[in-house]
């Protein structure tokens, strides 16, 4: 069951760094068109990429955010508890994360649908087909049900094996001291 965890540990660390690289060529465009309008030159559109990497940065960087551990979570019952009190507390908060992540991609998908019917483009000058930066979106979102379901059943079962310091390791809180 361990090794489940690592692959998806390794994907995710592996969007995680696609997502900074986008993040960081993001950056550039903007500073290079910030740089022309000083010279009298502007490209449009900076503006808009910035916004379609910004929510395509975001439905992606929730699912790195799964495997770190970096989901903020009030665990007040959860450090009074036994080692299953936790377990069961973790499980609960991660059932809920992944019934979220799954039914925002269920609920995206009208949406890429709508897109493609249509063939919509942006409304500004670059006129971007919506269906590339939907798709990058909507894609996070799966990869983020996905992710959240596949790390939910793996903590089932290791809850069902008694095995809490590794449920306690992958789906919990961590130290913070």
């Amino acid at each position: 069951m361990t090794h489940i965890i690592t692959i998806l540990k390794r994907i995710n660390n592996g969007v995680a760094v696609t997502a900074g690289l986008a993040l960081l060529a993001c950056i550039a465009i903007i500073l290079v068109d910030i740089v022309l309008r000083e010279i009298g030159i502007s490209f449009s559109g900076s503006e808009e990429i910035s916004g379609y990497v910004m929510a395509a940065l975001t439905s992606w960087g929730v699912c790195y955010a799964l495997t770190a551990k970096a989901h903020v979570r009030i665990d007040l019952l959860r450090e009074k508890g036994n080692a299953l009190m936790r377990s069961m507390c973790d499980l609960v908060a991660l059932a809920a994360l992944s019934y979220v992540a799954v039914y925002v991609a269920y609920r995206a998908v009208p949406v890429l649908s709508k897109t493609l019917k249509s063939g919509a483009l942006s409304n500004t000058a670059m006129e971007i087909p919506l269906v590339i930066p939907q798709s990058i979106w909507l894609a996070g979102w799966f990869w983020f049900a996905a992710s959240s379901s596949v790390l939910l059943i793996v903590a089932i079962v290791l809850v069902i094996q008694g095995r809490h310091d590794v449920v306690d390791d992958t789906i919990g809180t961590g130290n913070e001291l």
